[in-house]
Protein backbone atom coordinates (compact mmCIF):
# COMPACT_ATOMS: atom_id res chain seq x y z
CA UNK A 1 0.00 0.00 0.00
CA UNK A 2 1.32 3.44 -0.97
CA UNK A 3 0.96 6.17 1.65
CA UNK A 4 -0.57 9.50 0.73
CA UNK A 5 1.24 12.63 1.94
CA UNK A 6 -0.71 15.57 3.30
CA UNK A 7 -2.18 17.33 0.30
CA UNK A 8 -4.19 20.52 0.14
CA UNK A 9 -7.92 20.06 -0.01
CA UNK A 10 -10.17 21.71 -2.56
CA UNK A 11 -11.39 20.91 -6.04
CA UNK A 12 -8.92 19.34 -8.47
CA UNK A 13 -9.15 19.32 -12.22
CA UNK A 14 -8.94 15.67 -13.30
CA UNK A 15 -5.60 14.83 -14.91
CA UNK A 16 -5.27 14.11 -18.63
CA UNK A 17 -5.66 10.44 -19.62
CA UNK A 18 -3.03 9.38 -22.18
CA UNK A 19 -4.00 6.11 -23.92
CA UNK A 20 -0.82 5.29 -25.86
CA UNK A 21 -2.22 2.52 -28.08
CA UNK A 22 -5.56 1.13 -29.20
CA UNK A 23 -6.86 -0.36 -32.45
CA UNK A 24 -9.77 0.47 -34.73
CA UNK A 25 -10.50 -1.91 -37.61
CA UNK A 26 -7.82 -1.17 -40.20
CA UNK A 27 -10.37 -0.03 -42.79
CA UNK A 28 -10.95 3.45 -44.21
CA UNK A 29 -14.62 3.39 -43.23
CA UNK A 30 -13.95 2.40 -39.59
CA UNK A 31 -16.07 4.26 -37.06
CA UNK A 32 -13.66 6.77 -35.50
CA UNK A 33 -16.54 7.91 -33.31
CA UNK A 34 -15.80 4.87 -31.12
CA UNK A 35 -12.86 6.86 -29.77
CA UNK A 36 -15.33 9.14 -27.98
CA UNK A 37 -15.67 6.30 -25.46
CA UNK A 38 -12.50 7.78 -23.93
CA UNK A 39 -14.32 11.07 -23.22
CA UNK A 40 -13.95 12.20 -19.61
CA UNK A 41 -13.51 15.36 -17.52
CA UNK A 42 -9.93 16.50 -17.96
CA UNK A 43 -9.77 15.21 -21.53
CA UNK A 44 -7.96 12.29 -23.11
CA UNK A 45 -5.27 11.60 -25.68
CA UNK A 46 -5.56 8.42 -27.74
CA UNK A 47 -2.98 6.94 -30.11
CA UNK A 48 -4.63 4.71 -32.72
CA UNK A 49 -2.83 2.14 -34.82
CA UNK A 50 -2.87 2.85 -38.58
CA UNK A 51 -0.90 -0.15 -39.80
CA UNK A 52 1.62 -2.91 -39.12
CA UNK A 53 3.62 -5.58 -40.94
CA UNK A 54 1.16 -6.48 -43.77
CA UNK A 55 0.50 -2.87 -44.82
CA UNK A 56 2.09 -0.82 -47.58
CA UNK A 57 2.85 2.89 -47.57
CA UNK A 58 -0.18 3.32 -49.83
CA UNK A 59 -2.41 1.48 -47.34
CA UNK A 60 -1.29 3.58 -44.38
CA UNK A 61 -1.46 6.86 -46.28
CA UNK A 62 -5.03 6.23 -47.41
CA UNK A 63 -6.16 5.04 -44.01
CA UNK A 64 -4.65 8.01 -42.15
CA UNK A 65 -6.10 10.50 -44.63
CA UNK A 66 -9.59 9.01 -44.34
CA UNK A 67 -9.50 8.95 -40.55
CA UNK A 68 -8.10 12.49 -40.30
CA UNK A 69 -11.08 13.81 -42.24
CA UNK A 70 -13.56 12.00 -39.98
CA UNK A 71 -11.81 13.04 -36.79
CA UNK A 72 -11.82 16.68 -37.91
CA UNK A 73 -15.57 16.45 -38.54
CA UNK A 74 -16.39 15.02 -35.09
CA UNK A 75 -16.83 17.71 -32.42
CA UNK A 76 -15.89 15.22 -29.67
CA UNK A 77 -12.46 14.58 -31.20
CA UNK A 78 -9.45 16.74 -32.05
CA UNK A 79 -6.39 15.91 -34.17
CA UNK A 80 -3.32 15.91 -31.93
CA UNK A 81 -1.01 17.82 -34.25
CA UNK A 82 0.99 19.26 -31.33
CA UNK A 83 1.23 19.27 -27.54
CA UNK A 84 -0.72 22.54 -27.61
CA UNK A 85 -3.55 20.73 -29.40
CA UNK A 86 -3.51 17.96 -26.80
CA UNK A 87 -3.72 20.48 -23.97
CA UNK A 88 -6.53 22.37 -25.72
CA UNK A 89 -8.44 19.09 -25.99
CA UNK A 90 -7.89 18.51 -22.29
CA UNK A 91 -9.27 21.92 -21.37
CA UNK A 92 -12.32 21.25 -23.56
CA UNK A 93 -12.81 17.69 -22.20
CA UNK A 94 -12.30 16.37 -25.74
CA UNK A 95 -10.39 13.36 -27.05
CA UNK A 96 -7.14 14.24 -28.84
CA UNK A 97 -6.15 11.66 -31.46
CA UNK A 98 -2.81 10.77 -33.05
CA UNK A 99 -1.61 7.65 -34.86
CA UNK A 100 1.01 4.94 -34.42
CA UNK A 101 2.59 2.25 -36.58
CA UNK A 102 3.17 -1.19 -35.07
CA UNK A 103 5.90 -2.07 -37.56
CA UNK A 104 8.35 -0.22 -39.80
CA UNK A 105 7.35 -2.40 -42.77
CA UNK A 106 5.07 0.27 -44.27
CA UNK A 107 8.16 2.44 -44.83
CA UNK A 108 9.14 -0.14 -47.48
CA UNK A 109 12.79 0.62 -46.76
CA UNK A 110 12.53 4.33 -47.51
CA UNK A 111 13.59 6.39 -44.50
CA UNK A 112 12.14 9.60 -45.94
CA UNK A 113 8.71 8.09 -45.29
CA UNK A 114 9.23 8.65 -41.56
CA UNK A 115 8.63 12.35 -42.26
CA UNK A 116 5.73 11.52 -44.58
CA UNK A 117 3.95 9.50 -41.90
CA UNK A 118 4.77 12.05 -39.21
CA UNK A 119 3.05 14.71 -41.31
CA UNK A 120 -0.02 12.44 -41.49
CA UNK A 121 -0.16 12.30 -37.67
CA UNK A 122 1.94 9.22 -36.84
CA UNK A 123 3.81 10.04 -33.64
CA UNK A 124 5.05 6.57 -32.57
CA UNK A 125 6.52 3.60 -34.45
CA UNK A 126 7.85 0.13 -33.62
CA UNK A 127 10.83 -1.19 -35.60
CA UNK A 128 9.39 -4.73 -35.69
CA UNK A 129 6.18 -6.61 -34.93
CA UNK A 130 6.64 -10.02 -33.22
CA UNK A 131 9.04 -11.39 -35.87
CA UNK A 132 12.29 -10.24 -37.41
CA UNK A 133 12.20 -7.80 -40.31
CA UNK A 134 14.68 -5.45 -42.00
CA UNK A 135 14.97 -3.30 -38.85
CA UNK A 136 15.32 -5.85 -36.05
CA UNK A 137 14.03 -8.84 -34.12
CA UNK A 138 10.61 -9.62 -32.70
CA UNK A 139 9.44 -10.95 -29.35
CA UNK A 140 8.34 -14.28 -30.88
CA UNK A 141 11.68 -15.01 -32.55
CA UNK A 142 13.69 -17.87 -31.04
CA UNK A 143 16.84 -15.76 -31.46
CA UNK A 144 16.88 -11.96 -31.49
CA UNK A 145 20.05 -10.52 -32.99
CA UNK A 146 19.04 -6.94 -32.26
CA UNK A 147 18.71 -3.87 -34.43
CA UNK A 148 20.19 -4.13 -37.92
CA UNK A 149 22.24 -1.34 -39.51
CA UNK A 150 19.03 -0.23 -41.23
CA UNK A 151 17.21 -0.35 -37.89
CA UNK A 152 19.82 1.90 -36.32
CA UNK A 153 19.51 4.37 -39.21
CA UNK A 154 15.74 4.23 -38.76
CA UNK A 155 16.00 5.18 -35.08
CA UNK A 156 18.28 8.11 -35.93
CA UNK A 157 15.78 9.31 -38.55
CA UNK A 158 12.90 9.03 -36.08
CA UNK A 159 14.89 11.10 -33.59
CA UNK A 160 15.51 13.76 -36.24
CA UNK A 161 11.87 13.90 -37.36
CA UNK A 162 10.35 13.82 -33.86
CA UNK A 163 8.71 10.39 -33.88
CA UNK A 164 8.84 8.36 -30.66
CA UNK A 165 10.67 5.01 -30.85
CA UNK A 166 8.68 2.14 -29.34
CA UNK A 167 10.00 -1.27 -28.24
CA UNK A 168 6.68 -3.11 -27.81
CA UNK A 169 6.49 -6.32 -29.89
CA UNK A 170 10.27 -6.17 -30.42
CA UNK A 171 12.65 -8.81 -29.14
CA UNK A 172 14.48 -8.08 -25.89
CA UNK A 173 17.86 -7.48 -27.59
CA UNK A 174 16.25 -5.21 -30.18
CA UNK A 175 14.53 -3.25 -27.42
CA UNK A 176 17.79 -2.82 -25.52
CA UNK A 177 19.54 -1.69 -28.72
CA UNK A 178 16.74 0.81 -29.26
CA UNK A 179 17.51 2.38 -25.90
CA UNK A 180 21.24 2.43 -26.67
CA UNK A 181 20.90 4.05 -30.10
CA UNK A 182 18.12 6.55 -29.50
CA UNK A 183 19.12 10.05 -28.39
CA UNK A 184 15.51 10.68 -27.33
CA UNK A 185 13.32 8.88 -24.77
CA UNK A 186 12.16 5.40 -25.81
CA UNK A 187 8.83 3.90 -24.78
CA UNK A 188 7.21 0.48 -24.51
CA UNK A 189 3.79 1.75 -25.52
CA UNK A 190 1.79 -1.37 -24.64
CA UNK A 191 3.76 -3.98 -22.72
CA UNK A 192 3.32 -5.69 -19.35
CA UNK A 193 5.96 -6.95 -16.94
CA UNK A 194 7.45 -10.42 -17.43
CA UNK A 195 8.39 -10.70 -13.76
CA UNK A 196 4.67 -10.57 -12.94
CA UNK A 197 3.47 -12.83 -15.79
CA UNK A 198 5.89 -14.78 -17.97
CA UNK A 199 4.70 -14.15 -21.52
CA UNK A 200 6.99 -13.47 -24.52
CA UNK A 201 5.12 -10.23 -25.27
CA UNK A 202 6.00 -8.87 -21.83
CA UNK A 203 9.25 -7.07 -21.09
CA UNK A 204 12.04 -7.97 -18.68
CA UNK A 205 13.08 -5.84 -15.74
CA UNK A 206 16.30 -5.05 -17.63
CA UNK A 207 14.32 -3.70 -20.58
CA UNK A 208 12.20 -1.57 -18.25
CA UNK A 209 15.26 -0.14 -16.50
CA UNK A 210 17.02 0.73 -19.75
CA UNK A 211 13.82 2.35 -21.07
CA UNK A 212 13.57 4.45 -17.89
CA UNK A 213 17.24 5.43 -18.24
CA UNK A 214 16.38 7.13 -21.56
CA UNK A 215 13.66 9.13 -19.79
CA UNK A 216 11.04 6.84 -21.31
CA UNK A 217 7.80 5.21 -20.18
CA UNK A 218 6.41 1.66 -19.94
CA UNK A 219 2.71 1.60 -20.85
CA UNK A 220 0.98 -1.24 -19.00
CA UNK A 221 -1.53 -2.81 -21.35
CA UNK A 222 -4.98 -4.30 -20.77
CA UNK A 223 -4.72 -7.59 -22.70
CA UNK A 224 -5.80 -10.53 -20.56
CA UNK A 225 -3.13 -12.98 -21.75
CA UNK A 226 -0.36 -10.45 -21.07
CA UNK A 227 -1.67 -9.51 -17.62
CA UNK A 228 -2.17 -13.10 -16.43
CA UNK A 229 -4.14 -16.22 -17.37
CA UNK A 230 -6.51 -14.18 -19.56
CA UNK A 231 -7.43 -11.73 -16.81
CA UNK A 232 -8.08 -8.18 -18.04
CA UNK A 233 -9.52 -6.96 -14.74
CA UNK A 234 -8.41 -3.83 -12.93
CA UNK A 235 -6.65 -5.78 -10.15
CA UNK A 236 -4.45 -7.63 -12.65
CA UNK A 237 -3.73 -4.35 -14.43
CA UNK A 238 -2.69 -2.60 -11.22
CA UNK A 239 -0.43 -5.52 -10.20
CA UNK A 240 1.73 -4.78 -13.24
CA UNK A 241 1.67 -1.04 -12.52
CA UNK A 242 2.79 -1.76 -8.94
CA UNK A 243 5.75 -3.83 -10.10
CA UNK A 244 6.81 -1.27 -12.70
CA UNK A 245 6.54 1.59 -10.18
CA UNK A 246 8.58 -0.33 -7.61
CA UNK A 247 11.21 -1.06 -10.28
CA UNK A 248 11.63 2.29 -12.09
CA UNK A 249 9.47 4.81 -10.20
CA UNK A 250 6.08 6.33 -11.00
CA UNK A 251 7.65 8.82 -13.42
CA UNK A 252 8.35 6.03 -15.94
CA UNK A 253 5.00 4.19 -15.98
CA UNK A 254 1.89 4.83 -18.06
CA UNK A 255 -1.26 3.13 -19.36
CA UNK A 256 -2.13 1.77 -22.77
CA UNK A 257 -5.00 -0.66 -23.23
CA UNK A 258 -4.23 -2.13 -26.70
CA UNK A 259 -8.02 -2.42 -26.95
CA UNK A 260 -9.18 -3.64 -30.39
CA UNK A 261 -12.61 -2.21 -31.18
CA UNK A 262 -13.07 -5.22 -33.50
CA UNK A 263 -12.11 -7.73 -30.78
CA UNK A 264 -15.00 -10.06 -31.62
CA UNK A 265 -13.69 -10.43 -35.18
CA UNK A 266 -10.15 -10.93 -33.87
CA UNK A 267 -11.23 -13.65 -31.46
CA UNK A 268 -13.25 -15.37 -34.18
CA UNK A 269 -10.17 -15.40 -36.41
CA UNK A 270 -8.08 -16.75 -33.52
CA UNK A 271 -10.58 -19.58 -32.98
CA UNK A 272 -10.79 -20.44 -36.69
CA UNK A 273 -7.01 -20.27 -37.34
CA UNK A 274 -5.22 -21.40 -34.17
CA UNK A 275 -2.19 -22.46 -36.20
CA UNK A 276 -1.41 -18.79 -36.89
CA UNK A 277 -0.61 -18.09 -33.24
CA UNK A 278 1.54 -19.81 -30.60
CA UNK A 279 -0.04 -21.52 -27.61
CA UNK A 280 0.71 -18.52 -25.39
CA UNK A 281 -1.98 -16.70 -27.40
CA UNK A 282 -4.52 -19.48 -27.89
CA UNK A 283 -4.29 -21.44 -24.63
CA UNK A 284 -7.13 -19.63 -22.83
CA UNK A 285 -9.74 -19.36 -25.56
CA UNK A 286 -11.09 -15.95 -26.62
CA UNK A 287 -8.80 -13.18 -25.37
CA UNK A 288 -10.19 -10.74 -22.83
CA UNK A 289 -9.40 -7.04 -23.33
CA UNK A 290 -9.83 -4.04 -21.05
CA UNK A 291 -12.25 -1.66 -22.83
CA UNK A 292 -12.04 2.14 -22.66
CA UNK A 293 -14.54 2.14 -19.81
CA UNK A 294 -12.19 -0.10 -17.82
CA UNK A 295 -9.21 2.17 -18.45
CA UNK A 296 -11.24 5.07 -17.07
CA UNK A 297 -11.33 3.28 -13.68
CA UNK A 298 -7.53 3.16 -13.29
CA UNK A 299 -7.33 6.59 -11.63
CA UNK A 300 -9.70 5.62 -8.80
CA UNK A 301 -8.05 2.20 -8.43
CA UNK A 302 -4.61 3.76 -7.92
CA UNK A 303 -5.92 6.34 -5.48
CA UNK A 304 -7.66 3.57 -3.53
CA UNK A 305 -4.29 1.77 -3.23
CA UNK A 306 -2.73 4.86 -1.67
CA UNK A 307 -0.90 6.35 -4.64
CA UNK A 308 -0.43 10.11 -4.22
CA UNK A 309 -2.39 12.34 -6.59
CA UNK A 310 0.76 13.55 -8.36
CA UNK A 311 1.89 9.97 -9.03
CA UNK A 312 -1.56 9.05 -10.35
CA UNK A 313 -1.57 12.07 -12.67
CA UNK A 314 1.87 11.07 -13.96
CA UNK A 315 0.91 7.43 -14.57
CA UNK A 316 -2.47 8.29 -16.06
CA UNK A 317 -1.01 10.63 -18.66
CA UNK A 318 1.67 13.02 -17.48
CA UNK A 319 4.60 10.74 -18.22
CA UNK A 320 3.68 10.01 -21.84
CA UNK A 321 2.87 13.72 -22.29
CA UNK A 322 6.38 14.55 -21.03
CA UNK A 323 7.96 12.25 -23.60
CA UNK A 324 5.84 13.71 -26.40
CA UNK A 325 6.78 17.24 -25.39
CA UNK A 326 10.47 16.28 -25.58
CA UNK A 327 10.34 14.31 -28.83
CA UNK A 328 7.61 15.74 -31.08
CA UNK A 329 8.79 18.49 -33.41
Amino acid sequence: MRTVPNESSGPRRPPLLWEQHCCLPLERHADVGELARYSRPGGSFVSVNVGYAPHSAYDVTGLAAAWRARIAADARLRLATSIDAVEAAGRADEVAVAFDLEDSGPLEGQLDRVRHFYDLGVRTMLPSYNNRNAAGGGCLDEVDEGLTAYGRALVREMNAVGMVADGSHCGARTGLDLCEVSEQPVIYSHSCMRSVWDHPRNITDEQAKECAATGGVIGITGVGIFLGPNDAGIDAFVRHIDHAVDLVGPEHVGVSSDYPFDHEDFNAMLTQNPELFPACYTGWGPIDFMPPEGLLTVEDALLARGYPHDAVAAILGGNFRRVAALVWR
